[in-house]
């Protein structure tokens, strides 16, 4: 090496070494003299080290440690799953099933001695949302549709890909409660307006519901969703940090740019079930959509009170269709005592919800969507045998878009792009790609769907029931959901003839 090259090497060398050697007695000092952190204060520079771990953990386990069938909130084997189904690889495996069969909850299907033929297989048919009852009603063609994820939780190219997904997949996309932006709209797909407890995007300048934007807005999308809860965070509104708050953003929402978006806990208009129906039939009227309500259910009282309503007041009254937020639902942000404890989850929901129409006689009037982890074929076949209508999912079409679960969804530095506005982030999200693999997991969601119908010997999946379901109890023991959740005319009832509640 030339003598001079050598002198700079050692000079820069020992620069560096100096500037090190700084920084950590920095850092020690620093440690030593706080008060706050115990670790630190007795372990100066070393004990960053269990920090460091702490916060980079929950990473490593997702890729390092555990099992495929071990993490939460979805583990790498559903994560696996709803990849290959977006990309069009299908969801063909080998050897064997790595699913514990004997892990209470695990959820089996009743095979037909005589499964359907090709020929015997039947397109699984549209149903007709608001039939008879509002001027525009909605043919939704979907079994799989996409949940409510608002424009703003969510980034931009994320909402372009999944309109544009739905559009190919033949689905509708829920806007959730951040109101309808150009975005939604651009792949041509259906739109579901929510009206959440901000009235978002449907509000005038104090807040209140404005008639007038919601009439403007009316003829752009295909039906109307009053979001009273869901299941992540009932009681709690949505939260959506000052960091998200763009100026485009708020513009859509109709709220200050660059402050947290903080939404009511509840409806300040809607207190009661007659206030719930009254804005129903309001809506519908001045509207012409269906108009419908999501909710998260914590027992019978709600359900029984709705129908009781209904049928006192007629069908006219009724919702057009109800979306069931199972406890599992997810969120962009929730406090952490709603989301673990909060509601019941959607497999148990889903049955008080369906006996309390069929008992009432409104189950033909009512669709019913289901929501809360149906991401997989088997979640969403169970909760079509349950009474479900339809399913929506979030956290699948995020997976779809390139969702790594880094959990960072609410800290807008989400390494995928998909729940950030920061545009190098944003960068990594390509909607002219991703939009196809939003399309693929719908329609491999549906077929894969078709495919256990057709398995348990019925001609497409709207022929499914509880009986076509079973649920392992403990090892060696499992029960099947018609004995379970009994049909109403077999429901144990008090001595007055009223179904008894728990």
């Amino acid at each position: 090496m030339h003598p001079v090259l050598g002198m700079v090497s050692y000079g820069l060398g020992t620069l560096f070494g100096f500037l090190l050697f700084a920084v950590l007695v920095f850092f020690f000092i620093r440690d030593i003299t706080q008060k706050k952190h115990s670790v630190l204060r007795n372990y100066p520079v070393i004990g960053r080290l269990r920090y460091v771990l702490e916060k980079q953990g929950e990473y490593f386990r997702q890729y390092f440690f555990a099992g495929d069938r071990e993490e939460m909130p979805f583990n790498r084997a559903t994560r696996s799953w709803v990849y290959r189904l977006a990309k069009n690889e299908g969801g063909i495996i080998g050897f064997g099933s790595t699913l514990n069969l004997s892990e209470p909850g695990s959820i089996i299907f009743v095979n037909a001695p005589f499964a359907i033929l090709e020929e015997e297989r039947q397109t699984t048919p549209a149903l007709i949302i608001g039939e008879n009852y509002c001027r525009e009603p909605f043919t939704a063609r979907s079994v799989v549709n996409v949940s409510g994820m608002s424009y703003g939780a969510i980034s931009r190219p994320a909402v372009q890909a999944l309109s544009r997904g739905a559009a190919q997949a033949g689905c509708w996309m829920d806007t959730g409660e951040g109101g309808l932006s150009p975005f939604h709209l651009e792949g041509g797909c259906d739109v579901i307006l929510q009206i959440g407890t901000a009235k978002y995007g449907v509000r005038d300048a104090h807040g209140n519901f404005d008639m007038a934007r919601a009439r403007a807005l009316a003829p752009k999308v295909r039906a109307f969703e009053i979001k009273l809860s869901q299941g992540a965070k009932p009681g709690k509104g949505g939260v959506l940090p000052a960091a998200k708050v763009t100026e485009e953003i708020a513009r859509i929402r109709g709220i200050p740019a660059h402050q947290d978006s903080i939404s009511p806990n509840r409806h300040t208009d809607i207190g009661t079930t007659d206030q719930l129906l009254d804005y129903i039939a309001r809506l519908r009227e001045e509207l012409g959509r269906p108009v419908g309500v999501k909710t998260a259910i914590g027992g019978w009282a709600f359900m029984n009170e709705l129908c009781e309503a209904v049928n006192r007041r007629g069908l006219e009254y009724a919702p057009d269709f109800l979306v069931i937020d199972g406890g599992e639902g997810g969120s962009g942000a929730a406090p952490q005592a709603l989301a673990d404890h909060m509601s019941l989850p959607i497999f148990e929901a889903l049955p008080r919800v369906v006996d309390a129409l069929i008992e009432s006689g409104l189950r033909q009037r009512v669709r019913v969507v289901a929501s809360g982890k149906l991401n997989t074929p088997s979640r969403a076949a169970a909760a079509l045998c349950l009474g479900a209508d339809f399913i929506n999912t979030a956290r699948g079409f995020m997976f779809a878009l390139g969702c790594i679960q880094a959990l960072r969804c609410h800290t807008n530095t989400c390494p995928t792009g998909v729940a950030t506005h920061n545009p190098r982030l944003q960068r990594g999200l390509v909607a002219e790609d991703k939009f196809q693999r939003v399309a693929n997991y719908a329609v491999n969601m549906n077929k894969e769907i078709d495919v256990i119908a057709h398995s348990c010997g019925l001609r497409h999946a709207r022929e499914f029931r509880r009986e076509h379901m079973r649920v392992v109890e403990g090892a060696f023991r499992s029960i099947a959901m018609n004995v379970l959740f009994p049909y109403p005319d077999q429901a144990p009832r008090d001595p007055r003839g009223q179904r008894m509640a728990d």
